[in-house]
């Protein structure tokens, strides 16, 4: 490195943002996380021995240190550290790597370390190829994703990989972020007389969201923007600080984790009969931006899933909630949907809809079943073949009923629907009581099976092989 280098290099260090000037360098500097690098942890040890053999996946949210902890790590070792952005570096550069790497440890007897930022944005085939040579130890593979890792990164990586989840920063762990900027005089303001009020302070940290860059980026913000005052101080005022960072910025990517988890509590609290819960899981999908039309399919779903009937209206009001939102849109048209949200939570619930599974796998399992002679299609086959000789009219007998055979003859006596005890299904339970009973005496059924519940694990097979099935 020549002089103008070097010159370029410290002007770039000391010109950089204050999140990045503030990045710690040291496991003593580093913030957070005690569960992984917290003294005398796993991963502490191996990182101060140099021991890191396996490789290593951070998984967590924006600004917990992932790319931190790896630029610590390569601080930390002897061996040759690589870094690769997937958002910016594909298989040429990757093959580039693995190229030196491997010369390197035949030469000089070196590993290599490859940290991989975004690893969740390489595709399949960019992961398979990165695949062998973590396999046979040419590198050691340090990836940094927000998104989870048992979804997004290949699994045979996975399986050969140490994966620490790194979790969002507490507001005490925030504040002693702030504060070391605003004190360290050689990376942050400690040469300058910032005065930073509490209340301005608790403001930047509770907004911050646990996001240490976050806080940062608006403590800057707030300082580089403020005017000194008749004493040269810079004093930052609550509303300095709600000037900087108005806004908490919602972990909330519509592809990732954040959006199934977070669609995940609504669902769950709208089946739970928590209106309040569900009201605050969906104003956070809203704040952050989710689909309107989004949130109402999944209440189409659970209307029929959760709500069945114990309240037929409960689809009712989701379907007319989806239509009321097309004719008016946002922002109006958030109460069609805080409505159908509100209603499906305090309505009485019903999984009962859920028997049809229990038919889907009953049809699986004994293949061709023929339909019941008298069950069959008189119009065309009733002279030459019989077909729907025998079959009893409802509406001609007492009570619009017939215990009449409608199962195939080898099913007799199964029953797949089991009504609940809740809302309007309660009448349903008792009619189909009666009803059953007067078909049991008609055929002479002497035993009679319900099937069990399928567990959600065979609900989500069968499914996986309905979609793409129907138009």
């Amino acid at each position: 490195m020549d002089l103008f280098d070097y010159t370029l290099q410290q002007r770039a260090a000391t010109e950089a943002p204050l999140a990045a000037r503030m990045r710690p360098r040291t496991l003593e500097e580093y913030i957070g996380q005690e569960e992984i690098v917290g003294a005398g942890r796993l991963l502490r040890r191996a990182i101060e021995a140099d021991r890191l053999f396996s490789s290593l996946i951070f998984w967590g949210p924006p600004g917990t240190g992932k790319t931190t902890l790896a630029q610590i790590i390569a601080h930390s070792t002897q061996s040759h550290f690589v870094t690769l952005s997937a958002v910016l570096a594909g298989v040429a550069e990757l093959r580039k790597v693995i190229a030196e790497a491997k010369e390197r440890r035949k030469l000089h007897g070196t590993r290599t370390t490859l940290f991989v930022d975004e690893v969740h944005r390489w595709n399949k085939a960019q992961q398979d190829a990165l695949l062998p040579h973590v396999e046979d130890g040419s590198i050691v593979l340090i990836g940094a994703t927000t998104e989870n890792p048992y979804f997004e990164v290949i699994g045979a990586l996975v399986s050969r990989s140490r994966i620490f989840q790194l979790k969002a920063l507490s507001d005490e762990e925030v504040k002693r972020v702030l504060l070391r900027a605003i004190g360290d005089p050689e990376r942050g303001y400690g040469q300058r007389d910032v005065l930073v009020e509490n209340e301005a302070l608790a403001h930047l940290v509770n907004i911050a969201g646990g996001d240490a860059r976050n806080a940062l980026n608006a403590l800057e913000l707030a300082v580089e923007t403020t005017p000194p005052d008749a004493q040269g101080s810079l004093r930052i005022t609550l509303t300095v600080a709600q000037e900087s960072i108005q806004r908490r910025a919602v972990l909330y990517d519509k592809d990732g984790d954040a959006h199934y988890d977070t669609i995940s509590a609504f669902i769950k609290s709208v089946r739970g009969s928590d209106p309040d819960a569900a009201l605050y899981w969906l104003a956070k999908m809203l704040y952050a931006g989710e689909s309107p039309r989004f949130i109402l399919r999944r209440l189409l779903i659970l209307a029929g899933e959760d709500i069945g009937l114990a309240d037929p209206h409960g689809l009712v009001v989701a379907n007319a909630a989806a239509q009321a939102f097309e004719y008016v849109g946002l922002p109006e048209g958030i109460y069609s949907i805080v409505e159908a949200t509100l209603y499906l939570a305090t309505a009485p619930k019903s999984n009962s809809a859920g028997a049809y599974f229990k038919a889907y796998q009953k049809v699986e399992a004994e293949g061709k079943v023929d339909v019941p002679g008298h069950l069959q299609d008189s119009n065309r086959d009733a002279q030459g073949l019989g077909h729907g000789a025998g079959y009893v009219y409802p509406h001609e007998a007492e009570g619009h009923h017939v215990g009449q055979q409608y199962l195939p003859t080898a099913l007799l006596g199964t029953y797949f629907y089991g009504p609940s005890e809740e809302g309007y299904e309660a009448q349903v339970k008792e009619r189909l009581v009666r009803w059953r009973a007067m078909q049991e005496k008609a055929l002479a059924i002497a035993a009679t099976i319900t099937l069990p519940d399928l567990s959600e694990e065979e609900i989500a097979v069968i499914k996986r092989q309905l979609t793409g099935r129907g138009s």
